[in-house]
């Protein structure tokens, strides 16, 4: 039988919320220091209990540097981290739970430590010169591409590098930094490699899918479209992997593959035809910014509209991978500056627009963090001080303390586990309705725009694939908002869900309580 691969959407994130963590920092399970397999394996129940059905591991891989983005062996495990064998056991348990397990793939470039690279370096003569990329120095100059080749992504000054000792004049390519050198796309046994390398991890240990790291970063700006082609060809090598059935006790939702591809909406969509979901990067500051001022400065439904408008132009069948923030960025605690009723307000925006919500570990006790990066990905709080066996310290010695996220700044997860009014059980409750609800579990609903327009409100209508609609509104403001239906949406008189005792609705005036969110569905 022949499938229309490039059509299919990945039913794995057609629903549910998933959970990105950074493993060093989010439980050591056998006291050493550092966050490990064992201790992710730990917390399943912690995360099923939460409602979340995938998680997204940041790298596990063997590398030399503490956050694992330069990959030294693409089929193992850190031993920091555990064992091939911690890995199995961790994806089967999640599995047993309903939980999906995605992996980090670092695919752009290698660690400088990589057998790949330190083989290439002995010269032009040696098979693996061909991964990476060259150039002599005279067509670096000739073409002005030590500034030409300079992104907003990059930290380096001139990303083409001469190897120390080398008797050959050719300089390397490294966008991001000398110790990361980027692979060679062009060259079809790269390619091979890597898909090589997805259908073990696929089909050898069970993975559910990939978050793919600097995805539109493969090629160069000027050379995006090679982009979209390699992950069409990639999307194709998976998908053909999970339709093989010879590999007992294989998942077959279908692979998932998200994107890190921030960039305008326009040039991201054409990630789409090859990766099933991309990362609203651009939109996640504009939340930010409008729970921050407690009104809607940005537009931001229109915001979204145009977004996803722009993807829904090259592919129908996008899924718009929503955040609050990530391991690259300020955390949405302290871009809040810990105020929890604004961050029960991100919660309620995240959690009920139409997309797959993504929370940064840690976000749902309201965790903080502010560059450099080693301070947005410190451990997570379970809970106070010497009663935390399970709070990892980075490093065997622990001389890298917590400067943001401590049992001090942040409530630990303890204590906010036997308080209703806490933030962590405000994210429960909300994702726990959402799961169970037809129209925001959707998340390939769509969005339509609300006729209310009311300073301090939010509101807008989801609409699920099947045609149902729910009317969502929002109260950015510590105070409680009136506001009449429109004609055209006083079909919605069922208060279906509050985040407040000070919402209620009267024929068509609706009174949203303070930063709270009303749902509202038609009355049936």
């Amino acid at each position: 039988m022949q499938y229309n691969l490039l059509k299919q959407t990945s039913p794995l994130a057609h629903t549910g919320v998933h959970y990105e963590i950074f493993v060093r920092a989010f439980c050591d399970s056998n006291g050493d220091g550092i966050g490990d397999l064992n201790g992710v394996t730990a917390k399943l129940d912690y995360l099923q209990d939460l409602g979340i059905s995938a998680i997204w591991l940041m790298p596990i891989n063997p590398s030399p540097s503490y956050h694992k983005y330069d990959v030294t062996d693409y089929y193992g495990i850190d031993p920091e981290y555990g064992t091939l064998d911690d890995f199995r056991r961790l994806v089967q348990e999640a599995h047993r739970r309903g939980i999906a397990v995605l992996m980090d793939l670092v695919l752009h470039h290698t660690s400088s430590k990589h057998p790949w690279f330190t083989e290439a370096c002995k010269g032009p003569d040696n098979p693996y010169w061909s991964y990476y990329k060259w150039l002599h120095p005279d067509e670096i100059k000739a073409r002005n591409l030590a500034t030409r080749d300079i992104t907003a992504d990059s930290s380096e000054r001139n990303p083409w590098h001469r190897v120390a000792g080398a008797s050959y004049p050719e300089r390397y390519y490294g966008m991001f930094w000398n110790q990361m050198p980027d692979l060679n796309f062009d060259h079809p046994a790269v390619r091979q490699e890597f898909f090589q390398i997805a259908r073990f991890w696929l089909a050898e240990i069970g993975v559910d899918g990939f978050r793919l790291d600097a995805a539109r970063h493969l090629y160069r700006e000027f050379e995006e479209p090679k982009n979209h082609q390699f992950w069409e060809e990639f999307r194709r090598e998976v998908e053909t992997v999970l339709r093989t059935g010879d590999h007992p006790g294989l998942r077959r939702e279908g692979v998932h593959l998200v994107g890190e591809v921030w960039t305008r909406p326009a040039h991201v969509a054409p990630y789409f035809r090859g990766l099933h979901a991309n990362f609203n990067f651009d939109f996640a500051l504009s939340l930010a910014e409008v729970i921050r001022q407690e009104d809607d400065t940005e537009d931001l439904i229109e915001l979204l509209a145009f977004i996803q408008g722009a993807y829904e132009q090259v592919e129908p069948n996008f899924i718009d991978a929503l955040i609050l923030s990530n391991h690259d960025q300020d955390r949405i605690g302290s871009v809040l500056k810990g105020h929890t009723d604004r961050l029960k307000v991100a919660a309620n925006l995240l959690l009920t627009l139409p997309g797959n919500p993504y929370l940064y570990y840690g976000e749902e006790i309201g965790m903080l963090g502010q560059k450099p990066d080693e301070h947005i990905r410190e451990p997570f709080v379970w809970n106070v001080g010497k009663h935390d066996p399970d709070r990892a310290r980075w490093n065997k010695t622990g001389s890298r303390s917590a400067r943001y996220s401590t049992s001090r700044t942040v409530r630990p997860l303890a204590t906010q586990q036997t308080d209703p009014d806490s933030l962590f059980s405000h994210y429960k409750r909300l994702i726990g309705f959402r799961n169970s609800h037809p129209v925001l579990n959707d998340n390939l609903s769509r969005i339509e725009l609300s006729g209310i327009r009311q300073t301090g409100l939010v509101a807008f209508i989801r609409r699920s694939q099947t045609g149902e609609r729910s009317l969502l509104v929002h109260n950015l403001t510590g105070q409680p908002i009136s506001t009449v239906l429109p004609p055209e949406e006083a079909a919605f008189t069922q208060l279906n869900w509050h985040s407040s005792p000070a919402t209620h609705i009267s024929d068509a005036s609706l009174t949203v309580g303070p930063y709270s969110v009303a749902l509202l569905d038609p009355n049936r």
